[in-house]
């Protein structure tokens, strides 16, 4: 995986701590923790504090089409870190970034690639 250069470089427009979606989502800070643990959503740490892409969000929920290939990506053997880094990175085959792909109801496309790297 040429683009994982062991820690996430790839940005985000924001980046939200667990206080911010707390806030956001309006729910408790064991929720937040729920939603990562079930790959609804997936953080990384930036500067020792536990981090989510604004991007990963839509109308104040968890975007739903994240899950599914969050799980897809795990089961292939992407570690936290490196999901972050493909899905917020541009992909050649998508002709933009997994997330924005995703955004863009475009979610067949995005696991149909994300499948494809696992061989």
């Amino acid at each position: 995986r040429s683009w994982h250069a062991g820690v996430v470089t790839a940005d985000s427009s924001r980046w939200l701590t667990v206080p911010d979606l707390v806030e956001l989502l309006g729910v408790s800070p064991g929720r937040i923790h729920r939603l990562l643990e079930d790959h609804s959503l997936l953080a990384v740490r930036r500067d020792k504090v536990l981090m989510v892409p604004e991007e990963f969000l839509r109308d104040g929920e968890p975007l739903h089409e994240l899950r599914g290939t969050l799980i897809l990506l795990a089961d292939n053997g992407f570690s936290g870190d490196e999901a972050m880094e493909w899905m917020l990175s541009p992909d050649d085959m998508l002709g933009t970034s997994p997330i924005e792909a995703l955004r863009q109801g475009r979610k067949a496309e995005v696991r149909r690639v994300a499948q494809a790297m696992a061989f």
